[in-house]
C-alpha cells in the first residue's frame, strides 16, 4: 500500500485551524482537481481528488480529527474511514453534498444510486492463530439507513415529491459556448444533489439524510496462513448507497503481531537456540520452541556455529497449496565470559591439542593466512 500523506498537508491548512478553513480549502482544492476543470493527467487530477476528500471527510469530523491528531493514520483503523480509492466521483458528490451545492460546472461522473460504499478496520492477529486460522469480532461504526424513515430522509408516512428542476432524474443539461461551438455537459440536479427527489418534511431523527451512524459487531473468517498486510474483503459490510440498494464492503487489514523467539520467512519459521560448548562437541538434547509449545531437539555431535536442524511441518501453511512450511533452528555456541577455576582446568587440556590436531577446514584457514602474508595468490 502506498504511504498516505499528512492530512494537514495534503488541504494546506494548519493544525489550529477550524471547521471553516477546513472546509474553504476543500472546496478549493476539489475544484481544482475536479475532472472537468484540471489541466493536466486525468488520472493524476482523479487521484489528487480522492485524497483531499479523504483528508477532508476526517478533518471535518471532531471525532475523526481527534484520533488522527493522537495517533495519526494508525488511528483511524476501525473508525469507518470510507475507502475513496474505490468510489466514483457520483459517490463523493453524494457524501459531500452541502460543499457541492452551488458549485456548478462539477458532474457526477456515475450515478449515486450504484455501488454503496467501502470502509476498512484492521485486526491483530498473532502466529498461533496465524496457523490455525482465526474468527476475530470486530466493532466499528458506520452511517446506515435511519431506522425512522427507512432511509427515504421523510417523516413516517410522507413521501418525498418528485424533483421538479430535473424531472426525477437526479440530473440536468448544460450548454457550453466555446471557441469550437456549443457543448452539452451533464451535471448533478443542485436542487435533489442527484437523488431525483424532494423532501417536504424531513425526518426528525435524521434531519432528512436518511442516513444514521450506527455501532456494528461482526464475526469475520481469517483463513489460516494469512500474512502481514494482507486484505480480507467482507462483501455487504460497508455502507448503502443513497438509494439503499447495495451495500459497499469491509476491508480489514491483517497486522501480524511479531513473536518473540520466531521469525517468518514465507510460510517457514527461524528460530536462533543457544547451545554450550560441550553440547556443540559431544551432541545432546535441547529444548526449542514452537507454535504448538516446546520440543526437543536432537544436536548432532560436532555442530558448528550456525549450523541449522529443521523440523518439517511445524511452521504456516500455504494459503495457496496448504502445505505446511518447517521451522528451522540455527544454532549458535554461547562462551561463557566467566569461567571457574575448574572450568578453566578443563578446557586447558584440549586447547593444548588445538593446535596439532586441527581439522582440515581450520588447518586450511591458517595456510590462507600464511600465504597472504608471504604475497603468493
Amino acid at each position: 500500500m502506498p504511504e498516505k500523506r499528512d492530512y494537514y498537508k495534503v488541504l494546506g491548512v494548519d493544525r489550529s485551524g477550524g471547521g471553516e478553513d477546513v472546509k474553504r480549502a476543500y472546496r478549493k482544492l476539489a475544484l481544482k482537481f475536479h475532472p472537468d476543470n484540471y489541466q493536466g493527467d486525468k488520472a493524476e487530477g482523479e487521484a489528487k481528488f480522492k485524497e483531499v476528500s479523504e483528508a477532508y471527510e476526517v478533518l471535518s469530523d471532531p471525532v475523526k480529527r481527534q484520533r488522527y491528531d493522537r495517533f495519526g493514520h494508525d488511528g483511524l483503523r476501525g473508525a469507518g474511514v470510507h475507502d475513496f480509492s474505490t468510489m466514483g466521483f457520483g459517490d463523493i458528490f453524494s457524501m459531500f453534498q452541502d460543499i457541492f451545492s452551488g458549485m456548478g460546472g462539477f458532474t457526477a461522473g456515475v450515478q449515486p444510486q450504484g455501488q454503496g460504499y467501502d470502509l476498512e478496520t484492521e485486526v491483530e492477529l498473532d502466529l498461533r492463530e496465524v496457523a490455525t486460522g482465526a474468527e476475530p469480532t470486530l466493532e466499528f461504526e458506520r452511517m446506515d439507513l435511519c431506522d425512522t424513515c427507512g432511509g427515504s430522509g421523510a417523516e413516517p408516512g410522507k413521501a418525498p415529491r418528485r424533483c421538479e428542476e430535473c424531472g426525477g432524474y437526479g440530473q440536468v443539461q448544460q450548454r457550453v459556448q466555446s471557441f469550437f461551438g456549443t457543448s452539452v455537459r451533464v451535471l448533478v440536479c443542485p436542487k435533489c444533489h442527484g437523488k431525483g427527489k424532494v423532501i417536504t418534511d424531513p425526518c426528525k431523527v435524521c434531519n432528512g439524510t436518511g442516513r444514521a451512524r450506527k455501532h456494528r459487531t461482526l464475526t469475520v473468517r481469517i483463513p489460516p496462513g494469512v500474512r502481514d498486510g494482507q486484505v480480507i474483503r467482507v462483501r455487504g459490510e460497508g455502507e448503502p448507497n443513497q438509494a439503499g440498494t447495495s451495500r459497499g464492503n469491509l476491508h480489514v487489514y491483517v497486522s501480524v503481531k511479531p513473536h518473540p523467539l520466531l521469525t517468518r520467512r514465507g510460510d517457514d519459521l527461524i528460530c536462533q537456540a543457544p547451545i554450550t560448548f560441550s553440547q556443540a562437541a559431544l551432541g545432546g538434547t535441547i529444548e526449542v520452541p514452537t507454535l504448538a509449545g516446546t520440543e526437543e531437539v536432537e544436536i548432532p555431535a560436532g555442530s558448528q556455529n550456525g549450523d541449522v536442524v529443521s523440523l518439517k511441518g511445524r511452521a504456516l501453511p500455504s494459503m495457496r497449496t496448504g502445505k505446511t512450511g518447517s521451522q528451522h533452528i540455527v544454532m549458535y555456541i554461547e562462551v561463557p565470559k566467566k569461567l571457574s577455576k575448574e572450568q578453566r582446568e578443563l578446557l586447558q587440556k584440549p586447547a593444548e591439542t588445538d593446535q596439532s590436531n586441527v581439522t582440515p577446514q581450520r588447518k586450511s584457514f591458517f595456510e590462507k593466512i600464511k600465504e597472504c602474508l608471504s604475497g603468493k595468490d
